[in-house]
């Protein structure tokens, strides 16, 4: 939703007239900036928190449900080295449970260690995803799940040597059999149980979400303030809606470099030139460096790009992308905010892998 399709939202909720809330946000953000000092949130943050209360049950699709066994074998996959052709890369060579789900690097490593082209994006809450990668090139986890393995400069397995790997593997039979039974050991069922397991990678509950739920006292002042800077000022909930933190859509923000992103995938189309998608922000501080090129190596260093308004000047570039005059202060309460966004999540186990 646009800026000020947000204002007239917020003044729906408050009971104003839309007219007047361009004229009144300026007013209503210093109230809000004022309570919050006090850590005591506005009537109209707590409406905007209404917009960011979680969902908790992920989407499946009919044709792969959810169950323990299909989770179990996708688990055992996503670790597994063998679904490379190197016999070293796993999915989780990339995708780290301990460092938010991506590999902590600027740029992935591929087949022989080789550099990839783009910053390894994290798969957490990634159920919710319409379209998946930097450039949204897939249309289903179970699409996208086979893609890395057979992509040559990723893990490079060609799926007809996948799946007469997995069947050279005795152990490995069985847990098919649970999970899908008599559909047997093929490229699809591979994809269909690492989807699986994949939806299952969710992040829990934050400070923010606590606070969002009602406790004053999960988020301190200074995270308050952000919030209400993060949809105001600072413009951040213009791509980064909703309780995962994205809408999903794709932006040139003013990188330099000549990917294309969506506009590779869908090209002709202006807007789409050199556009990325906008990541969750969930677990956010935990997963530098930022940005689909891996630029920024630090929160803050992130904000200040946005508050410059970008680096490049080009057709493409996304509208909501401008100075901003953010203070220091405003640029270290955003920081805070965004920290809140950290839950403690649990310890992933690491499977014994079939033999």
């Amino acid at each position: 939703m646009s800026r000020a399709g947000v204002l007239v939202a917020l003044a729906a909720l408050l009971g104003g007239a839309a007219p007047k809330v361009a004229a009144q946000s300026a007013a209503e953000l210093a109230v809000a900036g004022a309570r919050a000092s006090r850590a005591e949130p506005s009537p109209d943050l707590r409406a905007l928190a209404a917009r960011y209360v979680r969902e908790r049950t992920a989407p499946v699709p009919a044709a792969n449900a959810l169950t323990p066994a299909r989770v179990a074998l996708g688990r055992m996959l996503f670790f597994d080295p063998r679904l490379s052709g190197s016999g070293l890369l796993s999915c989780a060579s990339c995708h780290n449970p301990a460092l938010g789900w991506q590999d902590g690097l600027p740029l992935g490593l591929g087949h022989n260690m080789a550099r990839l082209g783009r910053h390894t994006p994290t798969i957490l809450n990634v159920a919710w995803d319409e379209a998946l990668m930097w450039d949204g090139r897939f249309g289903s986890l179970e699409e996208q799940a086979l893609g890395p393995i057979a992509s040559e400069a990723e893990m490079r397995l060609p799926l007809d040597s996948l799946v007469a790997r997995l069947r050279a593997i005795p152990g490995y039979a069985p847990h098919f059999e649970a999970a899908y039974p008599g559909e047997g050991i093929s490229v699809e069922v591979v994809g269909k149980a690492l989807a699986s397991f994949e939806r299952t990678i969710v992040s829990a509950d934050a400070p923010f979400d606590r606070w969002v739920a009602g406790d004053e006292t999960a988020m301190d002042a200074a995270a308050v303030r952000g919030f209400a800077l993060f949809n105001g000022k600072a413009r951040c909930a213009q791509c980064h809606a909703g309780w995962r933190f994205t809408d999903g859509g794709f932006y040139d923000i003013g990188l330099r470099g000549d990917d294309e992103g969506r506009g590779a995938i869908i090209p002709g189309v202006r807007i789409l030139g050199h556009a990325f998608k906008a990541p969750t922000l969930r677990n956010i501080a935990q997963r530098a460096p930022y940005m689909h090129d891996g630029s920024e190596p630090t929160l803050e260093a992130v904000i200040d790009f946005y508050d410059r308004g970008g680096d490049v000047r080009r057709p493409s570039l996304s509208p909501e992308i401008r100075p901003l005059g953010l203070t220091a202060p405003e640029k270290r309460d955003l920081v805070a905010f965004l920290h809140a966004l950290t839950s403690d999540d649990p310890p992933v186990t690491v499977p014994r892998l079939p033999r």
